[in-house]
């Protein structure tokens, strides 16, 4: 087993996470008593912001980094069929503290909001690196040798993965139709998504292969009777097909249809009316996790090139989500 807490943490679909085994064992519960607690009160973990399952792949990847074991995973599983572990975010994590009980439960909730806090914390002091503006060849040399002194100084706490490659594509603003998203502010990410999709009159075109139930949440935004086309392969099957069904018990004006892109595009792309077109530095369900940028494409010739790219996208067939 992991030594202390900061080794139970993983870094999954870009953000934080524990999981359900390891909380388990935290708060003294078998992973089979923890898990009913949850479903007992699964009100309050509705949504990938809280809590999330992961995909085969998923756990693959984390037993080929050695960073488990399946004795890790299925620990507490009774036997039987064994599922895949829930992971929870820092939100699902701060959630189980209004429904764990008793003395430890309380002793290690105290160590979790401790130990997310320290992380935070250290990132924050080292915000300087992450805030400069890149303007030659001598910046970048400098900051490169800024974060190698501070991922030296790490002990723990946070490990090197926390300082991400800064995006110099994106280091300057030229304009004011791009939106700087900085420091996983989410309230911040969420009102321009939402600002983009009240443009539209007539329909969105979504691309993006990385889809998820917060994508559909932007959505609220959108105005009645519009038309939504997603370009995806929802990479990691993070949308699911009762997603969209809940989805459109609240907005059943909105025509929702999904089209395979066939590995064909890797950036992310929204396409308001046909006529305002937006190039993404992340995907929406990944809004306000890390640095991206939203900037507005007014370039005829690269417009064109995408509306080609979408006509021929079209004839694709349709996206099967499960």
């Amino acid at each position: 087993m992991p030594k202390n807490i900061t080794d139970k943490i993983y870094t999954i679909r870009g953000q934080k996470v524990m999981l359900d085994h390891d909380l388990a064992e935290l708060y003294g519960y078998t992973t089979k008593a923890f898990n009913q607690q949850v479903k007992n009160n699964i009100e309050k973990f509705e949504g990938e912001e809280f809590m999330f399952r992961l995909t085969k792949e998923e756990l693959k990847r984390l037993v080929r980094s050695k960073k488990l074991t399946s004795r890790n995973i299925f620990a507490g599983q009774d036997g039987g069929a064994r599922y895949l572990p829930h992971a929870f975010t820092e939100q699902g994590i701060y959630m189980l503290m209004t429904v764990l009980k008793g003395e430890l439960a309380t002793k290690q909730s105290r160590a979790l909001v401790m130990t997310f806090k320290a992380m935070k914390d250290y990132i924050i002091s080292h915000q300087s690196v992450v805030s400069k503006v890149i303007d030659n060849t001598k910046d970048i040399a400098e900051i490169k040798t800024e974060i190698k002194q501070i991922t030296s100084e790490m002990t723990g706490v946070v490990k090197k993965s926390e300082i991400s490659p800064i995006l110099l594509d994106f280091a300057k603003v030229a304009e004011t139709k791009e939106f700087l998203i900085l420091n996983g502010e989410p309230a911040k990410a969420k009102e321009t998504y939402q600002d983009i999709f009240k443009k539209a009159k007539k329909r969105i075109y979504i691309i993006d292969n990385y889809i998820s139930i917060k994508t559909l949440r932007l959505l609220q935004a959108a105005k009645s009777n519009i038309e939504v086309i997603f370009f995806s392969d929802n990479i990691g099957n993070c949308l699911y097909a009762s997603d969209v069904k809940d989805f459109k018990k609240d907005r059943k004006d909105l025509e929702i249809k999904f089209i395979r892109t066939n590995n064909a595009v890797h950036d992310r792309f929204i396409i308001i009316d046909g006529e305002k077109f937006y190039h993404c530095g992340s995907s929406s369900k990944d809004a306000g996790k890390r640095i991206a940028v939203i900037h507005e494409i007014t370039d005829k010739q690269i417009v064109k090139t995408i509306k080609d790219i979408v006509i021929k996208m079209a004839n694709n067939r349709e996206l099967i989500l499960k």
